[in-house]
């Protein structure tokens, strides 16, 4: 952007004009477009204001009106990934198009309801100058869920795959149903979120199902779409434990592909009572046994053995003292009743999970308790324990069992989804393609998130932060006495704070000078 001065001669008279001039390329032609006229400015501002055009400082500042602009630096980066990634292309440059961007930016940095990012977050963010979006509306926003909720098939584009729940608002949504809820809400109606990454973590698909859809009962859609929609002709499907059962693992054969998931403890108890593999083989180095076409890939944690084990001893010493107090309290309450502390006891117990480890009993009106050593070798043999399944042939252990870990990715993918930057719950839409809709953008600014976040994390800042700081740059308005409002010139700082100056040339992105 500079300026250029244009001279006219009209019969004895020289006209000049004094232009802002913005050069841009379209196709292999460099093209130019007048921002603004500056012919009304005084000469001593207009060379004020191309020192600071070239990153230079205005020496006489005071005489230029000048004024807080809106905040612009966030959302200039969310957009330039957006069209790193891809995703400005898949939607369009349609005003629906737009409003999707605008979704996805609004996901990242403020979390709230369509009616506030129409009504008070554009007012606060540079919006049209960055988007082109003169005007929209809160119900604009509802309408954009329904199109790019019809259009999610031809966005999206081998794969591991999770499942998760996140809560609604309201009890009208038309998959709101009660089932198993990860998030501890009780009481409240859900939707079930299935998510496939590639290896490397990047969400590829997401899919919402009914709030009491079992997990197993998700994957058969899983691969259907990777059949039909994405023509993948051969691929390695990951899923966690409960994830890949009999009837999955016979719809995965049906397409000769394989599978690589992780067997429940009951399922590996029968293992060893079947002889097929023995506690011995459980060692900090993977062993692998194959039985019947099937590997099974086993190995023990220490670290993580240790962790169970603390755990376990923590929940049995609350008990033990659990015991002690109600033991002090009935025999300062004469009248109290020991049959009910031993009914109470019981349920922490249970809740617990350590009604085989501990026996509780009523001996002269106090409570005796118990540890059965036994049960808890038994129940402790298994500590850090885990057994990969596969049918996968030819490949080494060490890399099936680094692809099983990769689940990991989509942990911490839905991890920012519903906790972290995006908050994605509760969910405040009632309608099917809308909550699809809205789960599907936030799929979109996960990839964002993730893009950012891997040329980001060494700078020992936050995922919240990052966009936090960014979003605190604004643009100052320039406004010389006596020039119209329209000629105003909206200027980007050219020095930033140091850590966002380094996330912008980290990111290797340009601010524009104006906007």
């Amino acid at each position: 952007m500079y300026i250029v001065e244009n001279k006219k001669k009209q019969g004895n008279k020289i006209y000049t004009s004094t232009l802002l001039v913005k050069s841009y390329r379209e196709g292999n032609k460099v093209k130019h477009k007048t921002i603004s006229n500056l012919s009304s400015w005084p000469k001593e501002l207009i060379e004020e204001f191309r020192l600071l055009l070239k990153g230079g400082k205005v020496r006489k500042l005071e005489d230029i009106k000048f004024k807080q602009g809106k905040s612009c630096g966030a959302i200039i980066v969310i957009k330039e990934i957006c069209k790193r990634l891809g995703i400005t292309k898949a939607v369009g440059e349609t005003k629906e198009g737009k409003l999707a961007i605008l979704m996805i930016m609004a996901r990242i940095l403020t979390q709230k309801s369509r009616l506030h990012i129409a009504e008070t977050w554009s007012k606060e963010e540079a919006i049209e100058e960055v988007l082109k979006i003169k005007q929209f509306r809160e119900d604009d926003l509802y309408e954009t869920l329904d199109w790019i909720s019809e259009r999610q098939e031809k966005i999206e584009e081998v794969f591991l795959y999770d499942v998760t729940s996140s809560y609604l608002g309201g009890e009208k949504n038309e998959l709101g149903e009660y089932g198993h809820n990860r998030d501890g809400k009780k009481g409240k109606k859900q939707i079930v979120i299935g998510l496939m990454t590639d290896s490397e973590g990047d969400p590829v698909s997401i899919e919402v199902f009914k709030g009491n859809t079992q997990d197993s009962k998700t994957v058969i859609n899983q691969l259907k779409k990777l059949r039909e929609r994405f023509g993948v002709k051969r691929v390695v499907f990951v899923g966690d434990r409960g994830m890949i059962k009999k009837a999955q693992i016979e719809a995965i054969n049906e397409l000769t592909w394989n599978y690589i998931t992780a067997i429940t403890k009951p399922q590996i108890e029968k293992l060893i009572s079947e002889g097929i593999i023995q506690m011995e083989m459980f060692e900090d180095k993977l062993v692998e046994v194959e039985e019947k076409g099937i590997r099974y890939i086993m190995r023990r944690n220490p670290q993580r053995a240790k962790e169970i084990e603390k755990n376990r001893s923590s929940r049995i010493d609350y008990i033990i003292k659990q015991v002690k107090e109600r033991n002090a309290y009935l025999l300062e309450h004469k009248k109290a009743s020991v049959e009910i502390s031993l009914k109470n006891m019981n349920k922490e117990i249970e809740k617990r999970g350590l009604r085989e480890v501990i026996k509780i009993e009523i001996k002269s009106n106090q409570l005796e308790y118990n540890i059965d050593k036994k049960a808890l070798d038994n129940l402790s043999q298994l500590d850090g324990c885990y057994v990969i399944k596969t049918d996968v042939p030819n490949l080494d252990k060490e890399i099936i069992h680094e692809r099983y870990k990769d689940l990991n990715n989509v942990e911490q993918a839905f991890k920012t989804i519903k906790t972290a930057v995006e908050e994605i719950r509760p969910i405040f839409v009632r309608k099917e393609a809308r909550t699809r809709g809205h789960v599907f953008i936030c799929m979109l600014a996960y990839k964002v998130i993730r893009y950012a976040w891997e040329r980001l994390k060494d700078l020992g800042l936050t995922q919240d932060f990052i966009f936090k700081t960014l979003d605190k740059i604004q643009y100052h308005t320039y406004l010389p006495e006596g020039v119209c409002t329209q000629d105003s010139i909206k200027v980007i700082p050219a020095e930033l704070l140091e850590h966002q100056q380094m996330i912008i040339d980290r990111l290797q992105i340009k601010l524009p000078k104006t906007l």
